[in-house]
């Protein structure tokens, strides 16, 4: 028999390196894999005849035929069941949502089939499913398509009141997150950081024992972790960003090979540095690069870690570099990571201060395009937060 070889990819590209769209890397990901194994096959909306509602199957249905690109009805209860169905009998089913927010409602194939086969049989059952499909924010799509499920909602940190130094251009920042929080704080004098320890939970994916969840940043995260998604035995929820379907990233000829593979459960250092750790994912990852770009002509050296894994999130790696830098901040889109958690528990004593947290506001996301960035982490919020630290 002969073994594949797997090519695990770093960030290291020469000065040659094709540029990719992650929208290209994840069709290319999925046709490789297609016609690696005839067992691997997609369904969902659109995505056959009209070739994805995002183009990510584009070319696939001519290639492979309708057997293995079927078009379903809008019914994610019923094409996602069917999925999981043909996974118990050893298929692997490539399962897209159009957007994940359906997911709603194909959530108990997902958390009570799909999750849980595998543990209540006794591993008797495999279940090599991949869901995949944007997440998230994306623009002007109002609150139904815009909400990420990663683990639990939380609140923003809403900032009150501001030095004189950063000038009135802050002022309708300042005006808007007063207004938003004046009902709960009622008046008199606040913190510079309200923190609230209030909490709307909402179980999602990452917390649920039995799926493997990933969120890919670049090309070469959506090209590596998708073919390890459909590679693996067990379900896998793959949370894309449809803002960056179109952006391009630099890929080396290891990234392109057809073997490459990423490891699930790897994160990946996009910066180095030695004065604060910010840990990102997703679209969120290229915001934190911004950050740390800007904050280094302050003397401030911010290490980048783009997680990749949610769940199994890479402990190892966030853990030693907040040893290094001894500060934390995590980066997320609208809702709350486990990372600081694990900081806690592993290098409470190494902190020199408390993890910083910059997530989502408590709001369905708001149509209006002002309303929605005040909505979402924005760079310039990231790096004022690592200024106090």
């Amino acid at each position: 028999m002969l073994r594949t070889r797997i090519l695990y990819g770093s960030r290291s590209f020469s000065s040659a390196a094709k540029e990719m769209t992650v929208r290209d890397a994840l069709n290319s990901g999925l046709d490789e894999e297609m016609s690696k194994d005839p067992k691997v096959f997609i369904m969902g909306e659109e995505v056959g005849e009209y070739q994805g509602a995002y183009k990510i199957t584009k070319g696939l249905l001519e290639k492979y035929g309708p057997d293995r690109v079927r078009d379903t009805p809008i019914t994610e209860a019923g094409f996602a069941g069917i999925g999981v169905g043909a996974a118990y009998y050893g298929l692997r089913p490539v399962v897209e949502f159009m957007t994940f927010n359906f997911s709603m409602q194909a959530i108990d194939h997902i958390i009570n089939s799909a999750a849980k086969s595998n543990y209540m049989s006794s591993g008797q059952i495999s279940v090599p499913i991949v869901f995949r499909g944007p997440n998230g924010a994306a623009a002007g799509v109002g609150a139904q398509h815009s909400q990420a499920f990663f683990i639990s909602l939380n609140l923003f940190i809403f900032f009150l009141s501001f030095p004189r130094w950063l000038g009135t251009c802050w002022a309708p920042f300042l005006l808007v997150h007063r207004m938003m929080v004046a009902h709960t704080v009622g008046s008199g004098s606040f913190p510079f950081l309200y923190k609230p320890n209030f909490l709307t939970k909402i179980e999602c994916y990452a917390s649920c024992p039995g799926l493997k969840v990933l969120s890919p940043y670049s090309s070469e995260d959506a090209r590596g972790l998708l073919k390890a998604a459909i590679r693996d035995p067990d379900p896998v929820v793959f949370l894309e960003n449809e803002l960056l379907y179109g952006e391009s990233f630099p890929v080396s000829p290891e990234v392109l090979d057809s073997s490459f593979c990423l490891p699930l459960g790897k994160a990946q250092i996009e910066r180095e540095g030695k004065d604060v750790t910010i840990t990102a994912f997703s679209k969120m990852v290229g915001h934190a690069l911004k950050a740390a770009e800007m904050l280094a002509k302050e003397g401030i050296s911010a290490e980048v870690i783009n997680l990749r894994s949610i769940r199994p999130l890479d402990r190892a790696t966030i853990n030693a570099s907040v040893r290094k830098t001894n500060r934390l901040q995590y980066l997320v889109e609208n809702c709350v990571a486990s990372n600081s958690t694990s900081v806690v528990e592993e290098s409470f004593q190494d902190l020199d201060a408390p993890v910083e947290r910059i997530a989502g506001a408590d709001v369905p996301m708001p149509y209006a395009a002002n309303l929605e960035r005040m909505a979402v982490p924005q760079v310039h919020i990231t790096i004022f937060t690592l200024m106090l630290l």
